[in-house]
């Protein structure tokens, strides 16, 4: 009677094992995909990107005094008009700094008319980023040597950039200055976002604003990825407790 009794009660309980195999099988899947998204996704932002602070007003509005940014490590001859950079040229002092791109090696960048207008290889610019429009400062017009920058600050009225290194190389800067491209504020919290790409360049020939790295998609990987577990976590420890509620109301 023993023998058939425990037969009996193995042959009950093997379709519930196998009812149950399914969904343990999905919940490590969907842990195993949550953890590779977040690690691949962090592991991306943390090798390509680098954080900054902004110490003045020079770039205000696109950045204020006080933000913090992130920007991805670039060679300097990837950079193109429009680009906001991270540079250190000991001609400026040796210390970082953070300024636009505005010509490259070979244009002629100057500045012309009453309200001095910017104009690069004699072509208007639009600048809807910059601080204040109108009057910019005294009139200048550098051209370019091949592998250097000329780099200007948004808040034009307000910033130590090309203008004022003038008597050195026309106030151009190697294009192996640059350790980063902008791409994103990371802090204070309320302004955190993607730095917008500019087209006021797209219009002239020649290297423009570059195209935004894979920090959205890596951030979208790694806050996705930790959501995902976060929720498999949450929903596996439901149905275990639910579980073991009816076997506590079937015994």
């Amino acid at each position: 009677m023993s023998n058939v009794a425990e037969q009996t009660a193995d042959h009950s309980a093997a379709p519930v094992r196998e009812r149950l195999r399914p969904a343990a099988v999905l919940q490590g899947v969907a842990l195993a995909l949550g953890l590779v998204l977040m690690i691949g996704g962090f592991a991306l932002i943390a090798v390509d990107y680098r954080p900054y602070n902004i110490p003045t007003a020079s770039m205000h509005p696109t950045l204020q005094t006080g933000d913090t940014v992130l920007a991805r490590k670039v060679d300097g001859g990837a950079v193109g008009r429009g680009d906001v950079v991270v540079f250190r040229d000991e001609a400026w002092g040796g210390e970082l700094m953070v300024k636009r791109v505005v010509a490259v090696g070979g244009d002629t960048v100057a500045t012309s008319g009453d309200n001095r207008r910017l104009t690069v290889n004699g072509q208007p610019v639009d600048e809807p980023y910059l601080a204040t429009q109108g009057r910019q400062g005294e009139s200048f017009s550098v051209t370019v040597p091949q592998g250097r920058l000329f780099l200007l600050g948004d808040n034009r009225v307000g910033s130590l950039d090309s203008r004022t290194h003038l008597e050195v190389d026309g106030g151009t800067v190697p294009s192996t200055a640059v350790e980063a491209r902008v791409e994103a504020t990371l802090k204070p919290f309320g302004r955190a976002g993607l730095l917008d790409r500019t087209p006021a360049f797209d219009g002239f020939a020649g290297p423009k604003a570059s195209q935004p790295g894979p920090l959205e998609p890596a951030a979208y990987a790694t806050v996705g990825g930790a959501t995902l577990i976060l929720v498999t976590s949450a929903v596996g420890g439901v149905a275990g407790l639910a579980r073991r509620l009816r076997r506590g109301r079937s015994s």
